[in-house]
Order: structure tokens, then C-alpha cells, then sequence
């Protein structure tokens, strides 16, 4: 069953360095028309989740745009210093996310990797780190505070619970460490993201057009009246275009945006990819596959058989929450 869709394709790009735990990134590309779209939900997540992520792209418009070009970040994986050195100097962006706690790396491989990345940024440039959840309040509060003498901009997700990064904002005030924590997960795939502002928790939010189901349901936690920084889901230009529409659309937007990551794969599938110029994403045409530099990053039989099995699953889930929501609308 591929209804609602004209021509689905499953992808499997190499990563240029290991990112979140993966070396090499698969998902679907999703036609109506000539309207593309892209449905990459991680393969760990469940039915549920993966569904929300398929709203977004069974939206058949785009929000309306308020700028014509948005500020990005470069985005640093777990690698050595002199790497991390050469992908921001590579980049010419003024922001740098830098990646730490990962598997196999010390606080003093982190603070290294931020040194070569703060001597590559120079003075005027922003830092921000992310740590996916890894630390406990008391692990991310040394942590911190160790490496607050960099210059950070933000930490982002340092703990996993909203609980907890409440905890931790109290023990950075109480420490005098003026670091801002940024909710990432705790938004993202919380049954209720209010919580995230009932509680205190995040003094920014970072948001991402799949996870969250779209961008109308983005647009909605501008509500909540916290800084918000749109960031990608380690997608292809087709789905890192949605994103750039979504921070485009924001009503403010005060920080740069983590979605020029198509330099993290070996390859994409459009004919030119969405690559930063000075700093800065422009909004032009939206994009469509080339068929032929698809044609070589498809994904094999096996994994595309899965995909096309999980789509076809969550297709129901994710109608029945478009329904749940007209409903309650």
C-alpha cells in the first residue's frame, strides 16, 4: 500500500563521521504530486512516535514565511580537536552546536574539542552544547560549570527528565553559573511539552518540524513565550527544507538555527543541497528528488521491505491523530 503517496524511496546515506550513535542514515522520501517530502523516524523509535513524525509530512501546505534567510549553526560531532577545528573553519558559520558526552568521550576530550572550536569560532563566536540527555543533574552541573569558561550560549538536553533539568537550573543559579539550559527531548517527546514550562525547566526550547508532527503543531509552542531554536532531525535537504520554512515562519527568532546538517552525510538527494553561505540559509524553490543521485543511495531490499511495512502501519496511527486533533480544533 503506498496511498496517499505517488512514489516513495528508501534511503541509505553514509555519515561522513558517527552521529548519534549510527554511520549511516536511512528513511523515506515521500512524493504527492511534485510535492516531496521525508518520514525518517529513528528505527528504535515505536509505532506511536514514528507516527507523529509522518504528520509532518502529510501536510499538503507551508507556513507563511516572515524572513527570507535564517541563521545557522555549524554542528560538531564526537570527533578530535583538529577535526572539529577544520569543520568549523570549513562551515563559515559564527555559531558552532558542539556535540559532547558521547560514548568514549572524557570531560577532557569535551573541553579539548571546545577549545579547538572556540580558537577556530574566535572571541565574538557562539557556542552551544549538547549532551542528549547524558548527565545527571549533578554530572551536568560539574560539567558545566567546567566548561562555562568557554563561553556557552546554552546546554542543550544536558539531562533527560523535564524533573530533572528543573533540578539542574536550580544548582547552576545556586553555583552562579549563568549557562541557559535548552529543552530539546523533553519537548519533543513529551506526552504534555507544557511541562517543560510548568516546571521551570529550560530557559529556551529547541524544536523539530518531524518529531513534533509538523509545523503547524511548532508554531503552536511559540505560545509558551520561551526563545525557540529550530534544529534538524539528521535529515536529507528534503526534510531539512521543511525546517528551514518552520524557522523562517517563527515570530522571533534570536538564535541560530541547528539545521544546516547536510554536510554530515557523504552524499543527498537533491541536485544541490541545502549548504550555508555566510552563516545563513535562504528560502528558495522547495526541493525535489533527483532521481538518478537517489537512484545510488537506495536502500536495500530487506531494509526497504521494513520501512515500507512500518509506513504502512503508522499511516493509521498518524490519520487518527490529524482526526483526534480536528476534533478537538
Amino acid at each position: 500500500m503506498t496511498e496517499p503517496f505517488d512514489e516513495i524511496i528508501v534511503y541509505a546515506i553514509p555519515m561522513r563521521s558517527r552521529f548519534r550513535g549510527i554511520d549511516v542514515r536511512h528513511g523515506m522520501l515521500l512524493r504527492r504530486g511534485d510535492r516531496w517530502s521525508e518520514w525518517s523516524p529513528f528505527p528504535e523509535y515505536g509505532d506511536r512516535e514514528a507516527a507523529t513524525w509522518l504528520c509532518a509530512a502529510l501536510l499538503t501546505d507551508d507556513p507563511v514565511i516572515v524572513r527570507e534567510r535564517v541563521p545557522v549553526n555549524v554542528t560538531i560531532p564526537v570527533v578530535s580537536p583538529s577535526r572539529a577545528a577544520e569543520l568549523v573553519s570549513a562551515a563559515g558559520c559564527t555559531t558552532a552546536k558542539v556535540k559532547v558526552a558521547g560514548a568514549g568521550s572524557s570531560q577532557a576530550d569535551d573541553l579539548a574539542r571546545l577549545d579547538a572550536v572556540r580558537n577556530a569560532l574566535g572571541a565574538s563566536g557562539r557556542i552551544r552544547i549538547d549532551a542528549n540527555g547524558a548527565w545527571t543533574p549533578i554530572r551536568a552541573a560539574e560539567a558545566i560549570t567546567s566548561m562555562a569558561r568557554i563561553g556557552l550560549e546554552y546546554v542543550e538536553q544536558p539531562c533527560a527528565s523535564v524533573d530533572e533539568l528543573a533540578e539542574l537550573r536550580e544548582m547552576l543559579a545556586h553555583k552562579g553559573v549563568g549557562v541557559p539550559v535548552a529543552a530539546d527531548e523533553s519537548v519533543r517527546r513529551a506526552a504534555d511539552p507544557h511541562l517543560v514550562v510548568a516546571r521551570n525547566a529550560a530557559d529556551l526550547l529547541v524544536i523539530k518540524n518531524q518529531p513534533l508532527g509538523g509545523w503547524r503543531r511548532c508554531l503552536e509552542l511559540a505560545d509558551f513565550g520561551l526563545p525557540m531554536v529550530v534544529s534538524s532531525a539528521l535529515e536529507t535537504s528534503i526534510g531539512l527544507y521543511d525546517s528551514l520554512r518552520l524557522a523562517a515562519a517563527l515570530p522571533v527568532l534570536d538564535h541560530a538555527c541547528g539545521i544546516n546538517t547536510a554536510r554530515l552525510f557523504t552524499d543527498d538527494v537533491v541536485t544541490s543541497s541545502l549548504i550555508a553561505r555566510d552563516g545563513h540559509l535562504e528560502i528558495g524553490p522547495r526541493p525535489v528528488v533527483d532521481h538518478q543521485r537517489a537512484a545510488t543511495l537506495k536502500a536495500d531490499r530487506t531494509t526497504t521491505r521494513w520501512w515500507r511495512d512500518r509506513l504502512e502501519r503508522c499511516l493509521d496511527l498518524a490519520r487518527q491523530f490529524n482526526s483526534a486533533e480536528q476534533e478537538e480544533s
